[in-house]
């Protein structure tokens, strides 16, 4: 039986990078957000006589790994030791969404595969067993298990789910580069470390001696006072509604609320600081980097505005397309949907 998925990406309402732990993990605090821009997963597994599972990836993109080294393949191989299964396991992965993209490819690969190879087995991981494979295979795969709005910390793998944000509009821009997250850490340590000057502003160079622990804990207050705005002064059934009047994602840039990544990310590669400031100019209420990028995003008051937007882009040359924030419910409603 193949069980086919849908393999949702994430962009960040957010993200601030505090100091390297020993382990060489950086301490971040990110609030992730699940979009309807998707890979499409296929999961097979094949019983027989092997001893041992044996595990095929396949996928048409050549910049996909095939060996031990994809994710998906790692979860297979440690869901099948904690599932006590044996058989050939072959996910087949199209690709949509950017490889190096900051949209959480690899990771939501990985998850898809989990929860596809639990139903093609027809067994169930416990909760907490499947958090603990998917943090032990990487930082953001975690969220995928949450969906809608979720808190990252610690190294981005402890999630804890928020109250969801409206559905809102969002038009994702992908330049043609590969951003190495790896280096981008590494330049950030380098130009941003605990002990040398944070580039407080990008546009008008203003240093500062703000040290990473600063930095988050700068965040962490905004982004409490922002949540707890949000969830103190809304009705409830605002969420419910979607309504658009005083939409918390479309004040994010009010809230001083920024990826620490573009810092670094930006002097490396200036047509993505283009890429943000055409967002802008085609109407996003906030734009922003997702992750390391390269992709960067934007959010609108309407879908109306996400498609002209993307029709404005589109002819001056830039690679985008509009989609919507998903909700948990959304999220996983969706996941399996013929």
């Amino acid at each position: 039986m193949t069980v086919t998925v849908r393999s949702f990406a994430k962009i960040n309402l957010g993200l601030r990078i505090g100091p390297a732990r020993p382990n060489g993990f950086h301490e971040l605090l990110t609030v992730y957000q699940t979009i309807g821009l998707h890979d499409i997963i296929r999961v097979r597994v094949m019983r027989g006589t092997v001893r041992v599972p044996e595990i095929e990836i396949r996928c048409a993109d050549p910049r996909v790994p095939r060996d031990e080294s994809n994710t998906c393949y790692r979860v297979v191989e440690k869901a099948m030791a904690a599932l006590r299964a044996k058989g050939r396991v072959i996910v087949d992965i199209e690709k949509r969404l950017p490889v190096q993209g900051g949209l959480g490819g690899a990771s939501t690969n990985a998850v898809a595969t989990l929860l596809g190879l639990e139903r093609a087995l027809r067994k169930m991981l416990p909760a907490a067993e499947r958090l603990r494979i998917a943090a032990e295979v990487g930082s953001d795969l975690p969220l995928f298990l949450v969906g809608g709005s979720v808190l990252g910390v610690g190294r981005g793998e402890q999630v804890y789910p928020l109250q969801d944000f409206p559905a809102t509009a969002c038009v994702v821009l992908t330049p043609e580069i590969g951003v190495s997250t790896p280096k981008a850490f590494a330049e950030w340590d380098r130009l941003c470390g605990a002990s040398a000057p944070v580039l407080e502003n990008f546009a008008s160079h203003k240093l500062t001696a703000a040290s990473p622990s600063d930095r988050m804990v700068e965040l962490s207050h905004g982004l409490s006072a922002w949540l707890s705005g949000l969830y103190s002064s809304a009705p409830s059934e605002f969420v419910e509604r979607g309504g658009r009047a005083g939409n918390p994602l479309l004040r994010l840039d009010r809230a001083g609320i920024e990826n620490d990544f573009e810092q670094v990310v930006f002097p490396e590669y200036p047509k993505l600081g283009e890429a943000k400031r055409a967002l802008v100019r085609a109407g996003a209420k906030y734009a922003s980097l997702s992750g390391s990028g390269s992709t960067l995003y934007g959010l609108f008051v309407s879908r109306e505005a996400a498609a002209s937007a993307v029709s404005k882009l589109r002819k001056a040359g830039w690679a985008a397309q509009a989609t919507m924030t998903l909700t948990r419910a959304a999220y996983w409603r969706r996941m399996f949907a013929g």
